[in-house]
Order: C-alpha cells, then sequence, then structure tokens
C-alpha cells in the first residue's frame, strides 16, 4: 500500500503524488485491459428512452474520460480527466453533480497508446481519417482527444424533452447550433467499428469544449490549424441495461436504425 509522505512540505506531497499518477498511468500503458463502460444503447434514445437510472457519481467510478447526454434529453455530457460536464443548450457549461441521471453515457479510463501530432490545416475529413489509419483496424474501439487551436468548430446541443418523449430524430431537429472561430479546445469522444451501430454510434462521436469551459457541444463539423489527437484504445465493452419500465417496453431492433441515428447526430 502507498503512503503518503508525513513531512510537513507541500512539495514533498506534490512530489509523491506525482509519482503515484506516473506509476498508475505506466501501469495503465502497459498492455492492462481497458474497457468502454456505457450505460443503455443509441437505439434506445432512437425511441424516445430519455429517463435512465445510473448516476454520474456511479458513471465516473467507471471511468475518467467520455460522453453522454442527461435524463430528459437535458443537453450533451462530457467526461474529462474525471470532470463530468454538463453542456446545456442555452450554452452553459458547468460540472455536473453526482446525482443527475443519465439515460445514454459511454466512459473510460484513457491512457493514450499513440499521439499524432498535427502541423498544418485540416478539416474533419481529414483528421479524422488519420485517426483511422493510425487506428489501422476497422474492428477497434478506441477512445480520441484532440487538443489544438481550431479556425473552426460547429456544434449542436439537443434540448430537454417533456413526456410524452418523441424519437430522438424529432427532438434533434430542434436542437441549438452555434459556430465557433478561432478558439482553443478539445474534441472528446469515440471511433466506434460499425458492427456497434444501434448499440453505439458507429464511427466517429464528438464532443467540443472550448479552452475557457465556457462553450460546448456536440461536433458537427470543425477545421483545424494544429495540435495533437491522443488514441486510447479498448479492448472490452461492459453494457449495462437499464431497468426502467421505458426500456423494458421499448422497440430498439427497428428497420431503419442505422438511417435514423445518422439523421439524428447530424451525420457523424
Amino acid at each position: 500500500m502507498n503512503t503518503a509522505p508525513r513531512g510537513d512540505s507541500r512539495e514533498d506531497f506534490h512530489r509523491w503524488s506525482r509519482a503515484v499518477l506516473a506509476h498508475h498511468r505506466a501501469r495503465a500503458g502497459a498492455g492492462a485491459s481497458r474497457a468502454v463502460y456505457q450505460t443503455s444503447t443509441i437505439s434506445a434514445l432512437l425511441d424516445g428512452v430519455y429517463d435512465g437510472d445510473v448516476t454520474v457519481g456511479e458513471l465516473l467510478e467507471h471511468g475518467d474520460f467520455g460522453l453522454g447526454t442527461f435524463n430528459r434529453l437535458d443537453g450533451e455530457m462530457l467526461v474529462l480527466d474525471g470532470v463530468c460536464y454538463h453542456l446545456r443548450a442555452d450554452g452553459s457549461v458547468r460540472p455536473a453533480g453526482a446525482e443527475e441521471l443519465t439515460p445514454f453515457a459511454a466512459v473510460t479510463r484513457f491512457a493514450p497508446d499513440m499521439t499524432l501530432r498535427i502541423s498544418e490545416p485540416c478539416d474533419r475529413n481529414t483528421l479524422l481519417g488519420r485517426v483511422d489509419a493510425a487506428i489501422g483496424s476497422e474492428n477497434l474501439l478506441c477512445a480520441v482527444r484532440v487538443t489544438g487551436r481550431f479556425a473552426v468548430v460547429h456544434t449542436r446541443t439537443v434540448m430537454a424533452q417533456t413526456p410524452p418523449y418523441p424519437p430522438l430524430t424529432e427532438a434533434a431537429a430542434g436542437q441549438r447550433e452555434a459556430v465557433f472561430h478561432d478558439v482553443d479546445g478539445i474534441l472528446a469522444g469515440y471511433r466506434t467499428p460499425a458492427f456497434e451501430q444501434g448499440v453505439s454510434v458507429a464511427g466517429h462521436h464528438l464532443h467540443f469544449l472550448d479552452g475557457s469551459r465556457r462553450h460546448a457541444g456536440h461536433a458537427l463539423g470543425f477545421r483545424m490549424r494544429h495540435g495533437t489527437v491522443d488514441i486510447s484504445s479498448a479492448s472490452a465493452l461492459d453494457l449495462s441495461l437499464p431497468r426502467t419500465p421505458e426500456f423494458l417496453r421499448a422497440h430498439l431492433a427497428r428497420a431503419g436504425t442505422d438511417r435514423a441515428i445518422r439523421q439524428a447526430e447530424g451525420g457523424s
């Protein structure tokens, strides 16, 4: 068992804490199995199941990085460095409360396997093409964190719904969109295999948070000036299904799921 130093020096404590953190990161990066923990499915959201039974506090027990949404579809979720941010349609960003509930979210313990340097301007398709090439397989689930300077970022944020809930394609039609220019920030999310479509969002699903932690949303498009891309692969998917009456009654194997997801996610 590790114990903190008994000296009174604050610097001693910081050195100790940095050493412990480095030790755990080294273990995570040395082939340790990493899982993505996910509550519910995208197909349930498509069917209007917007109330879940997992709290933010419970979610953060499973990971320090990820994305999702909140009950009633009240905005977007972004988890970075163990902090869960609530991105509201009114443009506000704040840390989420531990007791807030989520109907869909996916988190992991982020430990980069590789880093790409972006030294020239590139658009969304070019950047994500480089990510796909670096991963090297269509069949791997990876967490992706893009940090840098952006010429433009186009986002949308879903608005809270009231029962009876509409399907996700209808709820997304009333989303709030915003465009940010010449901004520092982070894009974070997942590159998910095609065979997971319906369970998750196949392809790239990214949320944006600017450097001031004041502006954010689901990323529809962007153009990056320069920065880095960190990629953290996962070897397992831990899928937790809700036990709410709404989920148990939902129709999750409808025809046209792929088309509906792409419409709701803005082509992501």
